[in-house]
């Protein structure tokens, strides 16, 4: 049946006309309701672009510090600083700026957002100090602290968890084993 093209419809048409099956229960069913059929896809993958992505490009290039944002996060409630960029600067092109003047825009907006959160938490912080208390945690972490506190709890296994230090040291030994087999193989002794 391999050399019989179309789909399942078509192939059991074909074998009941030339009588090399019996005609199907279903067959007359699905002839009056046929499966939806879907365009076949040329193999190429198109690649999803949206129409801010030049200007996030662009603030990437301006801001490398921000890659580390989490830019997955397209619909979150806060969207990642790179796409707010890019959304703003849209915004301000169809009220009729020119780009140059909204990329300027959009930057200083987004240099003045990122001053006004320092100065809160540093006020935040004054306030804890005068109070005696404790600072409370940065709640404008940068995007690596961030990673680094989620990574923190493996980071602290890695050197108190009994059983990673049993697998680490293992992984030692074998090393140790693979470096002395390949040393005599070279002759070293």
């Amino acid at each position: 049946m391999s050399y019989m093209r179309g789909d399942l419809l078509t192939r059991t048409r074909k074998l009941v006309k030339g009588l090399a099956k019996s005609e199907p229960i279903w067959l007359k069913a699905m002839e009056q309701a046929p499966p939806a059929t879907f365009p076949r896809t040329d193999g190429k993958i198109k690649r999803i672009s949206l129409p801010e992505d030049p200007y996030i490009k662009k603030f990437f290039h301006k801001h490398p510090e921000s890659k580390y944002h989490d830019a997955i996060k397209i619909s979150a409630f806060d969207p990642p600083p790179a796409r707010m960029f890019g959304l703003r600067v849209l915004e301000l092109k169809e009220q009729g700026v020119s780009e140059e003047e909204a990329i300027a825009v959009a930057d200083s907006e987004y240099r003045l957002e990122k001053k006004a959160k320092k100065k809160a938490y540093a006020r935040l912080k004054e306030i804890a100090r005068v109070q005696g208390k404790r600072p409370p945690p940065n709640p404008y972490p940068s995007a690596i602290k961030e990673i680094q506190a989620e990574e923190k709890k493996y980071v602290h296994d890695r050197f108190f968890n009994p059983k990673i230090r049993q697998i680490l040291n293992r992984m030692k030994e074998e090393k140790a084993v693979e470096l002395q087999a390949r040393g005599s193989r070279l002759g070293r002794p």
